[in-house]
């Protein structure tokens, strides 16, 4: 289904999610004040606009109460993403993604009522670091606080052995959701399904559980 999209601050993160959106054929409407940004997107987005979105008037002539989701991107005023977020709350926006600087920004973000604050480096952080522990980590998605998912890439350790071979659920207190085998998905893998080398495993735990399951199944000797 077909949403509109707006993403306020087109520095490099929100002009790679602008970028990404616009490539998957959805509505977006790109808004920076810096006009040689704006112009970079001018033939990406549906609509790129030169704006100051701390300006309740301005976010109102722009029409931002018809947007579904709303991508507060802004870089480093903490302030005017505050305001912004503050702003597209009060009218009504219906779900609203913001960046946050650090955890203290985060903190106030969450309670002014933003419905998911991300932070960009910090998650890289993490991504990279559990890419550089095995080469079989393939990605590491923060869930929240204490739960992640990770996709995992059948090494020797495990290739050949079931689910139930591996127990992984009662070993490591974590779930294997899905097997991609090739152009395949293997939703709910069944506990009988044997893995394959070069299978990739998505697996969701406690962070803790999932550390204790990388070092034991997923580096390789």
């Amino acid at each position: 289904m077909k949403r509109d999209y707006a993403v306020i601050g087109l520095g490099r993160f929100g002009g790679s999610i602008c970028r990404e959106l616009s490539r998957e054929g959805m509505e977006v409407l790109a808004i920076d004040l810096d006009e040689d940004k704006v112009n970079e997107f001018r033939d990406i987005a549906a609509h790129a606009v030169i704006a100051d979105s701390t300006d309740e008037h301005v976010l109102k002539e722009l029409g931002i109460r018809n947007i579904d989701h709303v991508i507060v991107a802004i870089g480093d005023n903490i302030q005017a993403s505050m305001l912004t977020t503050l702003m597209l709350k009060e009218l009504g926006i219906k779900k609203i993604t913001v960046k946050a600087q650090n955890d203290y920004h985060e903190k106030i973000l969450n309670k002014i009522g933003a419905d998911h604050v991300v932070h960009p480096e910090r998650d890289m952080g993490k991504r990279i670091a559990h890419n550089i522990i095995s080469n079989n980590i393939l990605d590491y998605i923060e869930l929240s606080d204490d739960h992640s998912v990770v996709e995992v890439k059948a090494g020797n350790k495990m290739s050949g052995k079931s689910l139930v071979d591996l127990d992984i659920r009662a070993e490591y207190g974590c779930n294997v959701v899905a097997i991609k085998r090739q152009k395949d998905i293997i939703v709910s893998p069944m506990a009988t399904e044997t893995i394959k080398e070069d299978d990739v495993l998505i697996v969701i735990g406690a962070d803790k559980d999932i550390s204790r399951f990388e070092k034991n199944l997923v580096v390789e000797d």
